[in-house]
C-alpha cells in the first residue's frame, strides 16, 4: 500500500511550451532526497489537461525511469472518454507505473451508474492497481460514497483520492471502504485530520514546494500524533492557502519559479500568476525560507 506524502508533481516547461526535461529530473531527485513517499506523474498539478497523449506518456515514462524504483510512481491516466482512459492506463502499466490515478470523467457529467461502468471497464481492461479520484470542484461530477463502495469490489481498484475537503464525507468513505481500499486526502488544508481518521496519505500540491515538511506532517498523522500533526498543519496554512490563490497549478508553478526550480512558463489557457499576487506569494515563501 502506498502511504504518506504523495506529491502531485508540477511539470516544468520551457518558454517555447516544450517540457523542460532537465528541470523535471531535478524535481524528481529533490523529492526523493527530501522524503516524499510517492510521486503522481501527470495529475492535475502536472498540467495533464494541456499535454497531448504522446507528451503525457513521455512524462510518465521519464519519471518512472528517473525514480528507478526508489519510491512508487502513480500515473495520472484519467479522461472523460472511457476508451482514452483505458488506453492511458494500459500504457502506464506497460511503462512500469506502480499505480494509476483516475479522475472522474469531467465535463460530460455522467450518472453514478455511468461512473461505475466507466471505472469497471478500466479495471477489467488493465491490471495495474487503480486509485479513483473524486474532485467535483473541477470535474462538475461527484462520485458518491455508495458508488465508491461498489467499485471497491474490484481487486485492482485499491484506493480513492477524496478531494472534496469535507471531513465528514471523507470519514463516511473510510467507514464504507476503509477495510477494502486506501483512502487518500486530496485537500492539503484538511489532510492531516483525514489521515488521523484513517486515511493513508495525502496527494499534495503543497508538497511541491515543502516536501520535507509535508512528509513529516503525514508521518505524524499516520502514527496518530494528533497534537503534533495539527501544530505542523497550522504552521503550514499560509503556504496551503497561497497554493490556491488562483487555479492550481498556476500558484505552485510560480512558486517553484521563485524558488529557482523551474522557469515561469505555463501552457494556455493557463497563465502565469497575476502580477498583484506575486509579491504576497514571495513573502510567504520567504517566511518558510524557500526563497
Amino acid at each position: 500500500m502506498i502511504t504518506g506524502s504523495i506529491v502531485a508533481l508540477a511539470t516544468p516547461m520551457e518558454e517555447s511550451g516544450a517540457v523542460d526535461w532537465p528541470a523535471l529530473e531535478k524535481l524528481v531527485e529533490m523529492h526523493i532526497e527530501k522524503g516524499t513517499d510517492s510521486i503522481v506523474a501527470m495529475g492535475t498539478t502536472g498540467e495533464s489537461a494541456t499535454l497531448d497523449t504522446k507528451e503525457h506518456l513521455s512524462v510518465i515514462a521519464q519519471i518512472i525511469k528517473w525514480v528507478d524504483g526508489r519510491i512508487p510512481v502513480i500515473a495520472g491516466t484519467g479522461a472523460n472518454s472511457t476508451s482514452e482512459a483505458i488506453h492511458l492506463t494500459q500504457q502506464a502499466e506497460k511503462l512500469g507505473a506502480d499505480a494509476a490515478l483516475l479522475v472522474t470523467p469531467y465535463y460530460n457529467k455522467p450518472t453514478q451508474e455511468g461512473l461505475y461502468l466507466h471505472h469497471k471497464a478500466i479495471a477489467e481492461n488493465a491490471k495495474i492497481p487503480q486509485i479513483l479520484y473524486n474532485v467535483p470542484g473541477r470535474t462538475a461530477v461527484d462520485m458518491l460514497p455508495e458508488t465508491i463502495a461498489r467499485l471497491a469490489d474490484f481487486e485492482n481498484i485499491v484506493g480513492v483520492k477524496e478531494a472534496t475537503g469535507d471531513l465528514e464525507r471523507g470519514a463516511e468513505v473510510i467507514r464504507l471502504v476503509g477495510d477494502r481500499m486506501a483512502v487518500y486526502s486530496g485537500d492539503d488544508e484538511t489532510a492531516y485530520a483525514l489521515i488521523l481518521a484513517g486515511a493513508k496519505g495525502n496527494i499534495s500540491v503543497t508538497a511541491n514546494v515543502a516536501p520535507a515538511q509535508m512528509h513529516a506532517l503525514c508521518e505524524a498523522a499516520l502514527r496518530g500524533d494528533d497534537e503534533q500533526a495539527k501544530s505542523m498543519n497550522d504552521a503550514l496554512m499560509p503556504l496551503h492557502n497561497a497554493m490556491f490563490s488562483e487555479s492550481n497549478p498556476i500558484p505552485v508553478k510560480w512558486a517553484l519559479h521563485e524558488m529557482g526550480l523551474m522557469g515561469p512558463a505555463i501552457r494556455l489557457p493557463l497563465t502565469p500568476l497575476s502580477i498583484e499576487l506575486r509579491e504576497p506569494l514571495r513573502n510567504i515563501l520567504s517566511q518558510f525560507n524557500l526563497v
